[in-house]
Parts: C-alpha cells; structure tokens; sequence
C-alpha cells in the first residue's frame, strides 16, 4: 500500500464529459487501484517493454482504455484519457 493519490489531468470535466457513469465509476476505481501500486505504477499496462511515461491499461474487457500518467515526485498518478468505445 502506498500513500499515492490519483487526479484527472487537466479537470475531470474535461476527460469524463460524456462517459457513462459505470464507465467513470470503473475509471475511478482502476485509478485508485493503480494508485496504491505506487512507484509501481510505471510499469503497468502499455507499453510492456519500458516502465515510465504515458501508459495505457484496458477497462471493461477492452471495450476502452485510459492513458495515465505516474509522477514519483508527486506521488500521484494523473488520468489523462478516457477512450470508450462503447
């Protein structure tokens, strides 16, 4: 367990506009779990041959992915994308 927090990056306004609510219920939640990784974070989802930088991780049984961002020094992991395909 780790004391990371998560955040939408820029606003969740702008990211979850127009997301089903079960779609942002499970963001959030996946968002929290990914937080509790902590520094771990970095490693999971896309892309699996590196760790850091924008990552990407299916929700919902691939029917969509969210891109995040983990920032060490902020001890925070950022959303920063929500694609739902629905």
């Amino acid at each position: 367990m780790s004391d990371w927090s998560w955040d939408y990056n820029p606003s969740a306004e702008y990211i979850a506009a127009g997301l089903p609510i079960g779609v942002v219920a499970e963001v959030e939640r996946l968002a929290t779990e990914l937080a509790a990784l902590g520094h771990e974070a970095m490693k999971v989802g896309r892309p699996t041959d590196r760790e850091g930088g924008l990552r990407e991780f299916d929700i919902l049984a691939g029917r969509g992915f969210i891109s995040f961002l983990a920032v060490p020094r902020h001890e925070c992991l950022y959303v920063c994308n929500v694609t739902w395909y629905g």
